[in-house]
């Protein structure tokens, strides 16, 4: 259940929401299949296999876990088109003249309407982690618009979720790229392999690097990039020999790899699935509040709330 990445966003420190009373507002968001007129369903699901239907938050060691399902009826806009056409064809030839733009706007609506019962369904899982004592609250998700569409359902279904966007001193721009031009991570990091620049300009010209020596015989060159004017913004780091991850120009936290370290641990403490599956979330939540802290450090801080 580890997560690959993580959008941050920050809570009131602690917050005032008990996880009891966030689990009964999650009753109101539960999981349905899409309807047969639904293109798109979310809702709440157990984020631990084969757990009762109602157990939508997972709590272990004061750090909680949601799980959103949504499942999307795949009907291309081609084929909608392609049947469209193929109706508004037919009924002018019977008619003899062609459909107005109204006419086959409701045509268009019409075929979507008879298609989506019969178009397959795909699902997706996004995972939630919530630290209430620290203020932390993050989406297992690639981008921000697919987290943002998670967080609008919590949003939903609890009566307040004060949340902000994660801001630091000091932009990921400026702190990669002073690592990049002095060589070195800030304490507890390391820099790794993988490297991304680009230009300010509207071009946006990018120079990357992948599984390549970034501080040794690719050092000079990146310097003379930022020296040029381009900067980084995505940068491969390890923390502590138990995380390794790609800082972003937005403080994203993508490609996260939990190193051999700490899956041994899961290892040691049990073989069923239930014991695996709290162990790895207990771990993995428990690495997430001493790594943001020191990576938050790294970025100057975080910056005062207004």
């Amino acid at each position: 259940m580890w997560f690959k990445n993580l959008q941050l966003y920050r809570l009131p420190a602690p917050w005032n929401l008990s996880f009891s009373d966030l689990a009964k507002q999650l009753d109101r968001g539960v999981f349905h299949p899409c309807g047969s007129l639904e293109a798109v369903s979310r809702g709440w699901i157990p984020p631990r296999a084969g757990a009762k239907e109602g157990d939508l938050l997972h709590v272990a060691d004061g750090q909680g876990l949601l799980t959103l399902m949504t499942e999307t009826r795949l009907l291309p806009a081609a084929v909608i088109q392609q049947e469209t056409q193929a109706r508004a064809e037919k009924l002018a030839a019977e008619q003899g003249y062609p459909m107005g733009k109204k006419a086959r706007r409701d045509l268009k609506d019409e075929v979507r309407d008879a298609l989506l019962p019969r178009a397959f369904t795909c699902r997706r899982k996004t995972s939630v982690w919530i630290d209430r004592e620290h203020g932390w609250l993050g989406v297992d998700a690639s981008s921000f618009v697919k987290a943002e569409e998670t967080l609008e359902h919590l949003r939903q279904c609890l009566d307040d979720l004060p949340l902000s966007l994660l801001e630091t001193r000091i932009s990921p721009v400026s702190a990669m790229a002073d690592w990049l031009v002095g060589g070195e991570a800030p304490a507890g990091f390391s820099i790794d392999r993988d490297c991304e620049l680009k230009a300010a300009d509207e071009e946006r010209a990018a120079v990357r690097y992948a599984r390549h020596p970034l501080v040794d015989e690719a050092a000079a060159e990146i310097r003379a990039h930022i020296a040029a004017g381009k900067l980084p913004t995505r940068l491969a780091l390890t923390w502590n020999d138990r995380i390794s991850f790609v800082l972003t120009e937005k403080a994203e936290i993508k490609r996260l790899e939990f190193l051999d370290v700490l899956k041994e641990e899961v290892e040691q403490e049990g073989d069923a699935a239930n014991e695996i599956f709290d162990a790895e979330f207990a771990l993995m939540s428990g690495e997430f509040v001493r790594f943001l802290p020191d990576l938050m450090e790294a970025l100057g801080g975080l910056a005062s709330r207004a």
